[in-house]
């Protein structure tokens, strides 16, 4: 389990300013992956019950640009967040409940960056979203 001094860590590492709302922030990105704004402001200010919306949206914005957080938004869902960063993992979403897992890139060395036709673009990431439904969803349940 992370500690504030570890947060603390990361944001002078990525060389931004430590903030008492960015710590809180990043906490609460790591203690709830996939949680959408709502619930990162709603465990935000379990610490910091002043903290304003516009301070949590600017904290994400700030942490998903140095590369700390990682924005994704499924089809049909609000943007969510997760603090696993810098690898080329993939998601798979419920269709049911909206349950959202990790997902490791297929096998080998990140093989969805090979595209069938890349039309000239430098590849350097792939975003996979496989959806169905999630073991719960799916006892009994005909879709």
């Amino acid at each position: 389990m992370a500690t504030p001094s570890d947060y603390q860590r990361l944001l002078r590492g990525a060389a931004l300013r430590v903030t008492r709302p960015r710590v809180a922030v990043l906490s609460a990105v790591h203690a709830h992956p996939h949680a959408d704004t709502d619930g990162i402001i709603g465990a935000v200010r379990r610490d910091l019950p002043k903290v304003s919306h516009q301070a949590v949206y600017d904290s994400l914005r700030t942490l998903t640009a140095a590369g700390l957080v990682r924005r994704i938004q499924p089809s049909g869902s609000v943007a969510r967040y997760e603090a696993r960063v810098g690898d080329n993992h993939h998601h798979v979403v419920c269709r049911s409940c909206g349950a959202i897992a990790d997902v490791d890139c297929a096998v080998g060395e990140t093989p969805c960056l090979t595209a069938s036709d890349g039309r000239g673009f430098s590849i350097d990431e792939a975003e996979v979203i496989y959806w169905g439904l999630c073991p719960d969803c799916s006892t009994g349940q005909n879709f």
